[in-house]
């Protein structure tokens, strides 16, 4: 069915709210592990790098927008509206030096609530809900972001995926995020082009990834590169190649609103390709 994409305007209290900027920049970051938040290893440091190079621009991101693999909602979109969202270690059996890790970036009560009273559910145009209690920032989240922006000065809100509507809708709420990008807001979709865990193998052959992995994201990055986002959504037509990939898709979802996001004339850049433990893609892609 065809998606009724409601862009958010010029004219809306919350573009008013925040100031006039060049547009920002879209990723899509591979976030695999969280223990990548404190491993020296090339995806890190390729965040650290990223980071860098987008706080060396003369418009710097005045907020940042997440949409991670780990907050899943159900018979709605809920984005965070507290002033200081909490770090959730939403994991187990890491090290105790993962679980110290804290990321206190403050969060935007009054951009969370305009933000939400313009964005409308693709299927029903209800407004979004605001959650002021339960969650915060997971690790798929500030795992990318620490190693981006490390001193956490730059507020971050985070959007929820209501994980009971199809991939088209995602796609269709991304594009409603478009005109943030020239209001100083970086959107940072977080999950993995490939995450399959129960087919993982150890650090020896990690970087030998299966061939339906390797297939998988070679599809997705055909279509990256030739811009034909708005087929992103029909990851499933591709069969037992896409459930192997994604037993389940909470962490290819991400993807969708990144690319949503994206204006027709945008090239992508990849800033990290790889694969972590043999099933899960590392790849991540920034447009603009």
């Amino acid at each position: 069915m065809e998606q009724t994409v409601t862009a958010i305007s010029d004219t809306t209290p919350l573009l008013q709210s925040l100031k006039p900027s060049p547009r920002m920049p879209v990723l899509f970051m591979g976030h695999g592990s969280p223990m990548n938040a404190l491993e020296d290893n090339v995806w890190r440091r390729s965040w650290q790098s990223l980071g860098a190079e987008l706080l060396a621009r003369e418009a710097k991101p005045q907020l940042i927008l997440c949409i991670s693999a780990h907050w899943l909602t159900r018979g709605g979109w809920q984005i965070t509206g507290m002033a200081q969202p909490k770090t959730i270690h939403d994991f187990g059996g890491f090290p105790q030096e993962l679980f110290d890790q804290q990321y206190p970036a403050p969060g935007s009560p009054a951009v969370a609530a305009s933000l939400a009273h313009q964005l409308k559910s693709p299927a029903t145009g209800n407004a979004l809900g605001v959650d002021t209690e339960i969650w915060g920032l997971d690790h798929g989240t500030w795992s990318v972001l620490k190693p981006m922006f490390p001193l956490a000065h730059i507020p971050v809100l985070q959007l929820s995926m209501d994980y009971s509507r199809p991939p088209a809708e995602h796609y269709a709420l991304g594009q409603q995020l478009q005109g943030l990008r020239e209001r100083g807001v970086l959107i940072v979709g977080s999950g993995n082009i490939v995450h399959n865990l129960r087919a993982m193998r150890g650090e020896a052959s990690a970087m030998q990834a299966y061939d339906w992995a390797q297939e998988f994201d070679a599809v997705v990055q055909s279509q990256i590169e030739t811009g034909n986002l708005s087929v992103l959504h029909n990851f499933q037509a591709l069969g037992a190649m896409a459930q192997q990939a994604h037993p389940t898709h909470e962490h290819y979802l991400p993807l969708l609103y990144s690319a949503g996001a994206v204006h027709a004339e945008e090239a992508p850049r990849f800033i990290s390709t790889g694969f972590q433990l043999a099933s899960i893609s590392m790849r991540s892609v920034m447009w603009g």
